[in-house]
């Protein structure tokens, strides 16, 4: 069964969320992958600069495979870990011209399969790449789902789960965008002051 608010609760977020800045890329699934993994353990601002960076020079895999890992650090700094990011995505280039033709699967299995990509780059990419009805849950959408009594989880793994099993699927996509540009507007304590405020909690 849904939450008794759960349509409250995407309107009041359809209306004070903050767009993610990484929409810009939305048109080419390639640069939503890529954009998501740099975008780990960094903030936006810093992840679209960097991304922006690296694509005027490898626009598409073929030409990011032949880039070396040190010219993709050079590319990405400073994002977090980007020595560990360079690495992956520049494997992960090879691998998709290996094994897709140089395009990104379309299936939540052959994505986790590509270096770095987890549960939730999957989901994200099959959501806004291919509309593809998918949850991905990150920190905020982890806590924020907690907050509003609709799960009980410890990790973001299991609150995808649980959402599964509560949330319509035409929600589905809008987890990520709406309560991940939730929780980096309002932050801590103010989360907590602004889901009173709204009467959704």
């Amino acid at each position: 069964m849904s939450p008794s608010n759960m349509n409250k609760v995407f309107e009041v977020f359809e209306k004070y969320h903050e767009v993610i800045p990484l929409v810009v890329f939305d048109d080419d699934p390639f640069k939503i992958l890529i954009s998501t993994l740099l975008s780990s353990r960094t903030n936006d601002d810093t992840t679209l600069i960097s991304a922006q960076r690296l694509f005027e020079v490898a626009p598409n895999c073929q030409k990011l495979a032949s880039l070396s890992p040190v010219e993709i650090e050079k590319l990405i700094y400073p994002v977090g870990f980007y020595k560990t990011k360079a690495k992956q995505i520049q494997e992960l280039a090879v691998k998709l011209i290996e094994f897709h033709n140089g395009q990104v699967p379309r299936n939540f299995d052959s994505l986790i399969k590509l270096p770095g990509v987890g549960r939730k780059t999957a989901n994200l990419v099959l959501s806004r790449a291919f509309g593809i009805k998918a949850i991905s849950v990150d920190t905020h959408a982890h806590r924020i789902s907690n907050l509003l009594g609709w799960v009980t989880t410890k990790t973001p793994e299991q609150t995808e789960e649980e959402l599964m099993k509560i949330i319509p699927k035409n929600y589905w996509p809008d987890i990520n965008r709406l309560f991940v540009g939730i929780g980096r507007k309002y932050k801590g304590k103010k989360l907590i002051e602004f889901l009173e405020r709204e009467r959704l909690i």
